[in-house]
């Protein structure tokens, strides 16, 4: 492509987004540069400093700005210390929503020295991202959790057959692309219309992937698979909150939730790159902060967007990205100090970019 260029939102959230984001604007500018890609970075204000300076969290305006861009990137957010009032709300779950990205990939990897629990880890976990249990995402206007008296709660799951339908194909495709096996994870042993619908609409998409092998996994079951075989599963779909538990698990397997990137993604050319873990505020500020999971996140922002719009160097400096972690991740005195490392998040940082 004549002039290849991305325009990408930078939020950073809250306590080690600060760190962590601009460590992987930071690297992906380098990559890009690197393979004649221009990307014009778009900061914009997000979580407690918004609040505090814009008066919300989500701050008027920012959904309709980011529409203009080709995605963004998006730290971690530390809703749960927001104090209470109209303005401090979660503003991921609402991205989502409003972008339509319902589908979170969600990888898991090994790799050497850093003290993974398995060294033959290498799969891939598609979480369904905008129905499900969770009571912000299931329903259009108020909550799917209300309590009738002081001694009930209910909470309403809401599954539907075009939400289960596209993220089974989001998986399948993504399982084609790699070793064409898909594990569907479920609980239709209980759940019998919610986890019933969500299987045969997995099951139907299949049939337009007769190449991927699908198997059925029980969730109870995959969560103690994960443990004792995880090098047999490839690409596993499955519901939000199962989803959010089973990535939470894998990446206990790879060295803890710094180890565990994300992309959201939908039906157009818009992603977030969005990784696992939350804010960390107990490590915010110390510059110790591991940035591998939002670099990562990064870089699977830069090549999905690179296939989506035919931007091969997009694509080429995602992969760029890569080789840089790797090597750095196989750096102990680069390393930082979650994953048996002797150095920091600006160490890391100059470690990726210095093997590009």
């Amino acid at each position: 492509m004549k002039n290849p260029h991305l325009i990408l939102g930078v939020l950073e959230g809250d306590d080690i987004g600060h760190e962590v984001v601009p460590a992987s604007v930071q690297i992906a500018s380098a990559a890009a540069e690197k393979h004649g890609l221009r990307i014009e970075w778009k900061p914009m204000p997000v979580g407690r400093r918004a609040l505090d300076t814009h008066g919300s969290t989500l701050p008027a305006g920012t959904l309709e700005t980011l529409a203009k861009m080709d995605g963004f990137v998006l730290g971690p957010i530390g809703h749960r210390d927001y104090p209470k009032g109209p303005g401090a709300i979660n503003p991921h779950p609402i991205m989502r929503k409003h972008f339509n990205l319902f589908a979170n990939v969600r990888p898991t990897r090994s790799y050497p020295d850093i003290g993974c629990l398995r060294d033959d880890v290498d799969l891939v976990i598609v979480r369904e991202n905008n129905e499900g249990f969770q009571p912000d995402r299931n329903v259009v206007a108020g909550s799917g959790e209300f309590r009738p008296s002081e001694d009930m709660t209910i909470s309403v799951r809401v599954i539907t057959r075009k939400g289960s339908e596209r993220v089974a194909r989001v998986a399948l495709a993504l399982a084609r692309s790699r070793r064409k096996l898909l594990t569907v994870v479920h609980k239709n042993t209980v759940f019998k219309l919610g986890c019933g619908m969500f299987v045969e609409e997995c099951l139907k998409a299949a049939k337009d992937f007769p190449d991927v092998r699908v198997n059925e996994v029980i969730v109870d079951t995959m969560a103690m698979r994960l443990v004792r075989d995880p090098q047999n599963f490839d690409v596993v779909v499955t519901t939000n909150m199962f989803g959010d538990i089973l990535t939470d698990e894998a990446a206990g397997l790879v060295g803890g939730l710094g180890m565990a990137p994300g992309l959201c993604i939908g039906d157009g050319d818009f992603a977030m790159a969005q990784a696992t873990h939350g804010s960390a505020p107990d490590i915010a500020g110390k510059g110790i902060a591991n940035p591998y999971a939002m670099v990562d996140s990064t870089r699977m922002l830069l090549d999905w967007l690179g296939r989506r719009k035919g931007i091969a160097e997009a694509v080429a400096a995602a992969g760029s990205m890569e080789k840089g972690l790797t090597a750095a991740l196989g750096d102990g005195k680069a390393r930082t100090g979650d994953i048996r490392g002797y150095g920091n998040t600006e160490s890391f940082t100059r470690a990726v970019i210095g093997n590009l």
